[in-house]
């Protein structure tokens, strides 16, 4: 999901972490002698597309970028999925010093999902949350609609997960991919991954869902409702018309949805270092507005990311979220087209995605006969753990494309 920053963009994950934190935990192994990967943002293009709800849009871009070489089968490829708050960085660096993506401990020369043998491809999704992030490309509700001269607001078209899975295919189609090897994500990128295993079986060899769930059950759905509530109550998102110039975004109530998504995606051991103490120069026993150190971490957190946001495209998200394989009778149904081999990766204090949804997941493709292992992911970090310290998974990632 459906998740960041909260699950974030690289660049802006750190930020969400206490500044004494590391980025990788210890668990992360090194490769101080694998050479930099360096990646470049592209651009894809495509003309009427029509949405699974059967709207078209007339034009569209998602940006993306690659690493390694197509050969000449063209079935080496592998596709990365970005988490709710994501977008296509999830490998290298863009420049030499930079932020690297998300998952590069896994992704790169010599790493398991290794670019000297694989042809590794991560896209921005339609309707991405970093619409105003000059490295995110993406059309959604913050993108201008040819039809009128102005942004679309809440006229854009309700999008899903799948309808990502079919802009990704035509992608990949461009770029002369026949099958993939492997489907990888997090979060959202596991709903994403999920979804291609059962549009596509004869694409999908292999499907490696982390930190995600087979449904969006009913509790799932609520909660989604409860993270987008506070852009709805932001006076200022005026039925998402706040495009206009001279009108302010409604960036009190996305900064407040951020703040639970950020929460809710860490587990309490996350939040051990902060205690009890107050935030700096504040003393919450005396006067009721001061606040503690966690709080005023969150909403920095929260504020920052904000910034780079796009309430609408929030509200987007999250109904793409509470479409996830709307059109099969059923996580079974949907699971039993797949042709692929699965891993599963959960996090064990996972409060997004509680890990009885992985292994739900895991239950039934059991029960399909299909091959699979789950394995779970240790640590403080709760739903953040794919994506902090994926590399915690390395050995079974190499296992696993070794089959």
């Amino acid at each position: 999901m459906i998740t960041r920053r909260i699950l974030l963009t690289a660049t802006a994950l750190s930020s969400l972490l206490p500044r004494h934190a590391p980025a990788q935990t210890a668990t992360a192994p090194t490769a101080a002698a694998a050479p930099e990967l360096l990646v470049e943002k592209k651009v894809f293009e495509f003309a009427n597309y029509r949405t699974r709800g059967g709207a078209n849009l007339a034009t569209g871009r998602i940006g993306y970028q690659t690493a390694g070489t197509l050969n000449a089968a063209g079935d080496n490829a592998v596709l990365i999925e970005h988490f709710f708050t994501g977008n296509s960085h999830a490998f290298g660096r863009y420049a030499a010093g930079e932020a690297p993506g998300y998952w590069d401990a896994i992704i790169g020369p010599g790493k398991p999902i290794d670019t000297n043998r694989f042809f590794v491809v991560a896209s921005d999704c339609l309707a991405n949350l970093n619409a105003r992030d000059a490295r995110t490309t993406t059309t959604g509700p913050a993108s201008v609609n040819p039809a009128t001269g102005r942004p679309y607001g809440m006229d854009f078209p309700v999008v899903s997960i799948r309808d990502f899975v079919e802009v990704q295919k035509l992608l990949l189609e461009s770029l002369g991919v026949k099958k993939l090897a492997l489907v990888a994500g997090g979060s959202m990128g596991a709903l994403q991954t999920v979804e291609w295993a059962a549009a596509y079986p004869d694409w999908v060899e292999r499907a490696m869902p982390a930190i995600g769930t087979g449904e969006i059950d009913a509790w799932l759905l609520g909660w989604l409702d409860i993270w987008e509530a506070p852009i709805r109550m932001d006076p200022n998102w005026r039925n998402g018309d706040y495009y206009a110039q001279g009108r302010q975004p409604p960036l009190q109530g996305l900064t407040e949805a951020l703040r639970i998504v950020t929460l809710h995606s860490r587990d309490r051991g996350w939040a051990r270092e902060f205690g009890r103490r107050p935030a700096e120069g504040q003393d919450p026993t005396r006067r009721i507005g001061d606040r503690f150190a966690v709080e005023q971490w969150l909403e920095d957190a929260a504020a920052a990311r904000a910034r780079v946001s796009d309430a609408n495209s929030f509200l987007y998200l999250t109904r793409a979220n509470q479409l996830f394989l709307n059109e099969y009778d059923g996580t079974e149904a949907a699971l039993s087209r797949s042709r692929a081999r699965w891993l599963v990766l959960p996090s064990a204090k996972d409060r997004v995605f509680p890990v009885e949804y992985a292994q739900e997941m895991t239950d039934t493709l059991r029960r399909l006969n299909q091959p699979v292992e789950m394995v779970e992911l240790k640590g403080p970090q709760g739903h953040l753990e794919g994506v902090v310290d994926i590399a915690q998974a390395s050995d079974a990632i190499r296992a696993f494309l070794a089959r």
